[in-house]
């Protein structure tokens, strides 16, 4: 087993709080991802399920048993840390043995579980050599190898990918993606990574400030994100996010242009400001719409991304195939009226929109 409950965890250093109250539960066999910016207590959340960090308030529990107070080697937990914190002096065999033999574990017995361990990760042939002769990904494996061995509760990854290159971080992830499904081991991973996390979590939890701005499947932060925060943090290019005002059944934007709403996509009254926010990929070139002036154009291959200027406010499009338009070309886009998120108070207030045939004024 290996459920976790967070009960309103906080923490502070001296008289500095930097968590607010994180309450979450973690289903036997669940991948977590714990994401959002530099400094918003990710990792220090993380540490203090590991107990490298001791908890200022709430409660902490595994599979039913508070662990506030337990030392780290008593947690049933296996940590994974960025910088890979192997022993240079030892062997990769040695690395991966080392906390069995702190356990006390028989020799004869370690051994089938490193062996074991080496196999699924492929690490047989590297078992005589030391750290300084293996390459980034294999030394990351290895330090996953050295938490697998253990055989925990709990798996917790602290950035692990962050030292690697974009090809061998790519590789990795799907190493650690094929790990779990083979193991089901309960995990938590921290990554300030969004498709790090989104390719790998069943749900992400995303993090601002110390607090907790949203949990939900991948699918469901992209589709359904709760406030302008997630809309701008979930999704890659970020999603337009332009001011306007609800004026009627429209919405006039900062610059002077309107979109007509889908009907019952707003909550009955509404009037005033509000955000409305519109994926990339759901601004789309179009015969009639908004002029789109371009700044930026990203050849990725399958798409292009292009910024640059609606009515003087920042966004961005994706386009399809191979369309290059230049610097200073003015498109004409509309956007997906079915695919509206509108947000006030940086909240979401729309749960769904309907199609309407109707473009940008």
């Amino acid at each position: 087993m290996g459920t976790l409950t967070l009960q309103h965890v906080t923490k502070a250093f001296g008289t500095m709080p930097v968590l607010h109250g994180i309450s979450l539960d973690v289903a036997d066999g669940e991948f977590i991802a714990l994401v959002g910016p530099s400094g918003c207590g990710k990792s220090t959340l993380l540490r203090m399920i590991a107990g490298l960090e001791r908890v200022t308030g709430g409660t902490i529990l595994l599979d039913g048993r508070i662990i506030n107070e337990v030392a780290p080697k008593d947690r049933d937990v296996a940590m994974v840390f960025q910088s890979y914190a192997l022993y240079p002096h030892m062997t990769v065999r040695e690395n991966m043995g080392f906390a069995l033999r702190m356990a006390g574990v028989a020799r004869a017995a370690a051994r089938v579980q490193i062996d074991r361990t080496a196999d699924i990760l492929g690490l047989g042939p590297l078992l005589d050599r030391k750290p300084k002769e293996l390459s980034g990904g294999q030394m990351q494996r290895v330090a996953m190898g050295r938490a697998i061995v253990r055989d925990p509760a709990l798996f917790l990854f602290d950035e692990p990918l962050s030292n690697l290159d974009a090809a061998l971080r790519t590789r990795v992830r799907g190493e650690i993606k094929a790990l779990h499904a083979r193991l089901q081991t309960t995990t938590i991973y921290v990554t300030h990574d969004q498709v790090e996390a989104m390719t790998l979590a069943d749900r992400l939890v995303v993090m601002r400030d110390g607090h907790v701005e949203q949990i939900g499947t991948p699918l469901d932060l992209f589709d359904h994100p709760a406030t302008t925060f997630v809309a701008g943090f979930i999704g890659t290019p970020a999603m337009n996010l332009l001011e306007g005002v609800v004026e009627g059944t429209e919405i006039r934007l900062s610059s002077g242009l309107f979109l007509p709403l889908p009907a019952g996509s707003l909550p009955p009254g509404l009037q005033g400001p509000i955000i409305l926010g519109i994926r990339p990929g759901q601004l789309q070139r179009a015969e009639t719409g908004w002029p789109f002036v371009v700044t930026t154009v990203e050849p990725m291959g399958q798409e292009t991304h292009v910024g640059g200027t609606i009515g003087g406010c920042e966004a961005a499009i994706a386009l399809q195939g191979r369309s290059f338009p230049k610097p200073g070309d003015v498109l004409t886009v509309a956007p997906d009226p079915a695919a509206l998120h509108l947000f006030a108070g940086g909240k979401r207030i729309n749960t769904s929109t309907q199609p309407t045939n109707r473009g940008p004024s």
